[in-house]
């Protein structure tokens, strides 16, 4: 089972329509953002009338006008998200450092974003994920990851224009 994982798409309309497209395309079970949508109408490509798989999503410390996120994005929370897809449990905040042990316990996917730099690592047996940045404004490197929740393997995909 594949999922889609984005983060920190900053009202990049381009690549988040790549990145969209890219997750309808490949027909992915799920789709986890990490926060900073920053603005409703860049939300709007995420809205449950243009993504085909159900949304998991975040606040991030960039998204300012919360009323207008949560009327697209009726599921989005604070953080930690917990959720359990395809039999794995995953936590999703945008900071790592919002996370507390308590939080991550029992967690096989840790789900992060906010710094811009992708991470894929494994430490105590769950995978450390953060997808880098969809905008590509900070790194000139758009991208978002595909993670396959049976090996636990993400692959980074560039999402430029």
């Amino acid at each position: 089972m594949k999922i889609g994982v984005i983060s920190d798409t900053h009202d990049r309309l381009p690549t988040f329509r790549r990145a969209i497209g890219l997750f309808n395309r490949l027909d992915v079970a799920a789709v986890f953002h990490a926060g900073d949508y920053v603005a409703p109408f860049a939300a709007k490509l995420i809205a449950a009338d243009v993504l085909k798989a159900p949304l998991h999503c975040v606040y991030g410390n960039n998204d300012g006008e919360r009323a207008g996120l949560k009327e697209l994005l009726p599921g989005i929370v604070d953080g930690p998200l917990k959720v359990t897809v395809g039999g794995r449990r995953i936590v999703m905040s945008h900071f790592i450092d919002w996370l507390v042990p308590a939080d991550i316990e029992g967690a096989e996917v840790v789900i992060t974003g906010h710094t811009h730099g992708v991470v894929k690592d494994v430490d105590n047996g769950r995978l450390m994920l953060n997808p880098g940045e969809c905008c590509g404004w900070v790194t000139g490197r758009p991208t978002v990851a595909l993670l396959e929740l049976d090996t636990l393997k993400a692959d980074i995909v560039e999402v430029a224009e």
